[in-house]
């Protein structure tokens, strides 16, 4: 039996069941062969205060990495925008399942666009890039921390809380609920997260039954692109304390890749962009952050990088 481990969350659930059925049907298998292990992370378990502050992403993948090195799972499915660019040493991420949408999503029962909201609403996100975007559309706005999972979120957004918030509408899709979003952003003006609507599996790397079994499920052109995007994100050192935008599309046998670096308070920011071969997605990304780091500037990154 494969145990497959997850946060517990409904999102989290959702994706792993997406993981086994793919697996049931690469190898002809019932669910009986497979067993969904949940996992509460320590990002799930801490609301009150912004990841930045308690650790970063580390905080939603240590305790499935725990269970992958005693044995408790054989792989952990992931948010691949939740993951860490260096992982733990023995362990690997070796399969992406194909993308959903990447972009974000508007969500308020009180106007039909970011745009079209009072003057001085709050407006609640507990992700760095999304309040620096927000702040750089309408810096009139009161953007406040804003944690939980979908369902707590939009619970939050109907008490009247907060006048608008924002999810990824790939997770609102495999939720069955993108009927809930109010807006689509566009990619252009707003890059979503590297990694942003990409399912990715962990495994042990020596592990080579694992390995065969999660061959046929890989999707290589979601692979490419966030090896180039996870690449750019490492040139960084990009954790949940660095608003970065970042999106590589693949397309008969080329990349294009376009990043974003933004001061948290939305008023300077810095565009790449960069194409070449899918063979050098790695090399394009890491040259990309390298260049836009350069282009910023070290005064750029004082104070918040």
């Amino acid at each position: 039996m494969l145990k497959i481990g997850t946060r517990a969350s409904p999102l989290a659930m959702a994706q792993a069941h997406e993981a086994r059925d793919r697996l049931m049907a690469a190898h002809g298998l019932g669910a009986e062969s497979f067993e969904i292990v949940p996992i509460t992370t320590t990002g799930d378990a801490i609301q009150d205060r912004p990841l930045s502050e308690a650790g970063g992403k580390g905080l939603f993948t240590k305790e499935l990495e725990d269970a992958l090195y005693d044995g408790r799972i054989d792989i952990a499915v992931h948010s691949s925008k939740d993951m860490p660019t260096l992982l733990p040493p023995g362990l690997v991420l070796s399969t992406f399942l194909p993308r959903e949408d990447v972009r974000d999503s508007f969500i308020s029962l009180s106007a039909p666009s970011i745009m079209d909201l009072p003057q001085g609403v709050k407006f609640g996100s507990s992700s760095l890039r999304r309040q620096a975007l927000i702040r750089r559309m309408r810096p009139d706005i009161d953007v406040v921390m804003f944690r939980g999972n979908v369902q707590s979120r939009l619970r939050k957004l109907e008490e009247g809380i907060v006048s608008g918030t924002m999810l990824a509408l790939a997770g609102l899709r495999r939720l069955k609920m993108e009927h809930v979003a109010t807006d689509i952003m566009p990619v252009d003006s707003f890059p979503p997260a590297p990694g942003q609507g990409a399912i990715s599996i962990e495994h042990r790397g020596n592990d080579a039954e694992v390995v065969r079994m999660l061959a046929p499920i890989h999707d290589e052109v979601t692979g490419q692109a966030l090896a180039c995007e996870r690449a750019f994100l490492a040139a960084l050192d990009g954790s949940c304390r660095t608003p970065i935008g970042g999106h590589a599309v693949v397309e008969n046998g080329m990349l294009r890749f376009k990043g974003l670096i933004i001061t948290p308070d939305g008023t300077i920011w810095h565009e790449i962009g960069a194409e070449g071969r899918v063979e050098n997605a790695a090399a394009i990304g890491a040259k990309a952050g390298a260049d836009v780091r350069e282009k910023a500037g070290t005064q750029f990154f004082e104070g918040w990088f």
